[in-house]
């Protein structure tokens, strides 16, 4: 990397327990035992005030996991391929992927990635602790691509569409989805919920509210805020402003 260049600056902001802008020029390489030839960049954990753990992947060709990921007991996996092509396997289950594949491993089955590309391939991995609920079942293993996912639009406005990853049956207590902005589109309304959100930006740029402050966030960055926390964008840019989020669901809160 060398030597900077000009006084050192970022536009990352960290409010502990409240919200978190991380851009990519300040990512940093975690090594993580089980991920091989890999840049793992950590940005979301329970250290900060998530209750998730979310990580950015870089795999080099030939790169991936040595051992099936988040197998423990009770934790569950999600894993989204921004770019590149691999094969992604959950128990059994072994699947070829593609720029906006994905796949849900329910809780202790773990999944395996594989970059087999001549280039890097770039992805979102995300695991959390699965919360249980009396009659509602089991997950199961979720494979696709965000390409064939159906259309929504959020709150009957055309200009902004929402797609969802994975079943809305009760047996899943988190699901990941893709809100997709038209140049100045907006939210309906400020959201002020019990969710929290681990988000991250596909594309284009947009103004977002997070908690008291408009903050300007673009394409590469990653952005969390937990429960609470007043939150809307507007699409500011020329492109679409899209991002895929992380979203808890389905439960009651425990006392």
């Amino acid at each position: 990397m060398g030597y900077p260049s000009d006084i050192l600056s970022t536009r990352a902001v960290i409010r502990p327990g409240k919200y978190v802008v991380i851009p990519p020029e300040g990512l940093v390489n975690n090594v993580i035992p089980g991920i091989e030839k890999s840049r793992v960049s950590i940005v979301a954990s329970p250290k900060y005030g998530a209750s998730f753990v979310q990580y950015l992947l870089e795999v080099e060709p030939d790169g991936g996991t040595s051992r099936p990921f988040g197998a423990e007991e009770g934790i569950e996996v999600f894993f989204y391929v921004i770019e590149g092509e691999g094969v992604l396997s959950a128990g059994v289950e072994e699947h070829a992927a593609a720029a906006g594949s994905f796949l849900y491993a329910p809780p202790g089955v773990g999944l395996c990635f594989a970059n087999t590309g001549n280039g890097p391939m770039r992805a979102i991995l995300y695991k959390q602790r699965y919360i249980p609920a009396e009659g509602v079942g089991s997950p199961a293993v979720q494979f696709g691509n965000e390409a064939d996912l159906a259309i929504t639009h959020l709150d009957d406005m055309e200009n902004v569409v929402m797609k969802n990853f994975l079943p809305g049956d009760l047996a899943y207590d988190m699901n990941f989805h893709i809100l997709s902005f038209e140049p100045g589109a907006s939210h309906s309304f400020v959201e002020t919920h019990v969710q929290e959100h681990g988000m991250y930006i596909l594309e284009g740029e947009g103004i977002y509210l997070l908690d008291e402050d408009w903050r300007m966030i673009k394409k590469g960055d990653f952005v969390w805020f937990g429960p609470y926390c007043p939150q809307a964008a507007y699409a500011t840019g020329r492109e679409r402003f899209t991002y895929i989020y992380s979203k808890d669901c389905n439960r009651d809160v425990v006392l």
